[in-house]
């Protein structure tokens, strides 16, 4: 089974509400997040075209950050779920070096690092992880990739050009706006 976040770009607004919604739902200090949310451009002026994406934890197929744990503490949950295990956590920051999404956040002053668990525990009481169910456009969902493909449909991508290559197999599904796929890019700082 493989559980994964949906995306829909033609809905998101770059409000960030996700972001909040995790962070706030993590308790988590300043400077530390597990969703991020970034805006792009791409085009010059007259034609500039703009998208915003969100970003956490894609619960990869082959995730670097379980592999490479040298503790252990990063495990797949019975229903796909790349989750960590912040007790067993031992600080090396291996996760945080070997995500090419760059996902899991070292916390300094407690010596551990983080990541997305897609709100494991919300979702086995029967709720959506906190970013879903913080997004006032409903552009992100979370679930079963089988289910969410035919949800959502085939025509989803698991990359666009401001994301890495990588060979982890991530569980994302975007519904891309096509300057998404474009090369040049720039981010846009608020």
């Amino acid at each position: 089974m493989a559980v994964g976040f949906y995306f829909d770009m033609q809905r998101c607004t770059g409000c960030r509400a996700c972001q909040v919604a995790c962070k706030d739902k993590n308790r988590l200090d300043v400077g530390t997040i597990l969703r991020n949310a970034h805006t792009y451009c791409v085009g010059s002026f007259p034609e500039v075209k703009c998208y915003s994406v969100s970003q956490s934890c894609n619960h990869c197929e082959q995730a670097a950050c379980l592999e490479n744990c040298p503790a252990g503490a990063i495990y797949r949950a019975p229903d796909g779920t790349v989750i960590q295990d912040a007790a067993a956590c031992i600080g090396c920051q291996t996760c945080v070096n070997v995500c090419p999404f760059g996902h899991p956040q070292f916390i300094e002053s407690q010596g551990v690092a983080v990541k997305c668990d897609g709100c494991y525990a919300i979702r086995a009481n029967g709720g959506q992880p906190a970013c879903v169910a913080g997004c006032p456009n409903r552009a992100l969902d979370f679930g079963e990739v089988d289910d969410l493909v035919a949800k959502y449909g085939p025509d989803c991508v698991s990359s666009i050009a401001v994301l890495p290559e990588a060979d982890t197999l991530p569980n994302l599904l975007i519904n891309a706006k096509p300057a998404a796929l474009e090369a040049d890019f720039t981010e846009v700082k608020w």
